[in-house]
């Protein structure tokens, strides 16, 4: 039996009776107010990254700050290493409210900032472009994904792939920095992880439909969040190369 977390003890939303994909056998009410929590904590961290990295854009002394002085150096690696380092503590505590949440939100804030400094060497233009393709892209989606699962479909079997697709994109970003390619290989890096990282959104939605118990909301978000980031990311890289 399902563990059901304070959460869904409350009274549940109204939600479809139907089941999301065939031989579903807990609860559809059940797995509908588990996916309303996750896309609700998702939807907060976007917002919380929308208005760091807009801070971060548009207040020039931080970018000076952190790309001018020795000490804004070592916090820029320090941001980009901690929110790997917060998933740590995060692994024991995803179950204990508020640390959770507080882990979860030191999380979401360091990632923020460091994608904001990335923002700050762009166009507007550039970032709004990719903003609309990321929302439209992860909007259908996640749309085909629910549509696949009700129809039976199962995407499973994309995690072997998508983590050694990783492990490629990450040796070829670490060529990419002691030895650049130019414009040509940094537009099709960007290429390569933005269809990886599609890859992801509808591997990690379907596991959120099907497999992810209710405890687990946590790290569901963790997922679906770090996918929309690094889809933003690479479309990003791609739409300025292009731009230059």
């Amino acid at each position: 039996m399902w563990d059901q977390q304070p959460f869904l003890k409350d009274d549940i939303e109204s939600g479809s009776s139907q089941p999301l994909y065939p031989m579903m056998l807990e609860s559809p009410e059940l797995r509908w107010s588990f996916i309303r929590k996750i896309y609700s904590i998702v939807a907060i961290q976007l917002l919380l990254t929308a208005a760091v990295g807009s801070l971060v854009v548009t207040y020039h002394p931080i970018v000076i700050f952190f790309t001018t002085t020795n000490a804004g150096l070592a916090c820029y690696l320090l941001l980009i290493i901690a929110p790997f380092i917060t998933l740590c503590p995060l692994s024991y505590y995803y179950q204990r409210h508020p640390i959770n949440y507080l882990l979860l939100g030191i999380f979401t804030i360091t990632l923020a900032f460091a994608v904001g400094l990335t923002c700050s060497f762009t166009s507007g233009k550039v970032i709004l472009e990719a903003v609309i393709l990321t929302a439209v892209v992860v909007v259908s989606l996640t749309g085909f994904t629910f549509w696949a699962a009700k129809r039976g479909y199962d995407f499973n079997f994309l995690g072997p792939f998508l983590f050694g697709a990783v492990m490629v994109l990450i040796v070829f970003s670490f060529i990419q920095i002691f030895f650049p390619l130019g414009k040509i290989s940094v537009m099709i890096y960007g290429g390569l992880s933005a269809i990886v990282f599609c890859g992801y959104i509808v591997y990690d939605t379907d596991n959120l439909i099907k497999r992810y118990t209710y405890d687990e909301y946590i790290w569901a978000a963790v997922a679906l969040y770090l996918d929309i980031i690094n889809l933003f990311i690479s479309l990003l890289t791609i739409l300025r190369a292009a731009d230059t």
